[in-house]
């Protein structure tokens, strides 16, 4: 599957239900047990299994759809990762993360987005920020866009939106084997159109949602769909091409870089971002 490819190359990029026993009812009835409630709760059962079965396909068609765009957009993003392996190349940190834990996804983002413009795309490095309300609260959030013209001006330009950190957004502490089992569906590095991703927070918003109402858990403001949507999908500012970032070389012997959420593999020695 296209989708894999890219998530294969960047492993670990960045990094209960409650029960309740409930008292057993007994209704009198010609001094037999009415057995209305296991009824309910075989029915309650299959209504759950054909939710989840549902929100499993609709994820599977939602990803699978890809044009030709992000096709290429993905390749090029592939191509700049091998390349920094292959050629054991570092990044050298220079922004205001310096000096704070050795990684930095900034950093990276930029890397990504300058070589997607090398290579003929319009991308930039974007920062959404929206407002609180009664629903969610403010907030602010990084990723990078590329902007191409349509064939058909009539439609205006298409938009590419490329997260690098995607799975992770949506996991959720105690959630439900089902929930899980979705969150796993998702890349780790997601690359596609607006409409799609908006298709795919949809299906995942609708899914944590009916994770927490099942488990009886109160839905955290920053998991709603809103919420989720004003990341991406928000107005945002689109940032100036970034100043070319240092690149030194490894010579000799590299050490085995330790566990890092900025570490990324492809099938081979790992290069950390530092």
């Amino acid at each position: 599957m296209e989708i894999s490819s890219l998530s294969d190359m960047v492993m670990e990029f960045f990094e209960e239900r409650e029960t309740k026993e409930w008292p057993e009812t007994f209704l009198a009835n010609n001094g037999r047990d009415d057995d209305g409630d296991d009824d309910d709760e075989h029915e309650d059962q299959q209504q759950r299994k054909a939710f989840w079965e549902e929100q499993n396909q609709l994820l599977q068609e939602a990803l699978s759809r890809c044009c030709s765009l992000e096709t290429r957009i993905r390749m090029e993003i592939e191509k700049s990762l091998r390349k920094l392996r292959e050629e054991g190349l570092v990044l050298v940190c220079v922004c205001s993360n310096r000096g704070n834990t050795g990684e930095c996804r900034n950093c990276l983002m930029s890397f990504i987005s300058d070589r997607l413009k090398d290579a003929g795309f319009n991308s930039a490095l974007c920062l959404s920020k929206w407002r609180r309300s009664p629903d969610i609260p403010s907030g602010e959030h990084s990723f990078i866009d590329a902007v191409m013209e349509s064939k058909n001006g009539k439609r205006g330009p298409v938009r590419v939106v490329i997260e690098l950190n995607f799975k992770a957004e949506f996991e959720m502490a105690r959630a439900s084997e089902e929930y899980n089992m979705l969150v796993n569906r998702l890349p780790e590095v997601f690359v596609g159109k607006t409409q799609k991703l908006g298709n795919v927070i949809k299906i995942m918003c609708g899914a944590a949602k009916k994770c927490m109402k099942d488990n009886k858990m109160h839905m955290a403001p920053w998991r709603k769909h809103k919420y989720m949507q004003s990341k991406w999908l928000s107005s945002c500012e689109r940032m100036p091409r970034p100043v070319p970032l240092p690149i030194s070389t490894v010579s000799g012997r590299q050490p085995k870089p330790r566990a890092s959420m900025l570490t990324f593999d492809l099938h081979c020695t790992a290069v950390e971002v530092v």
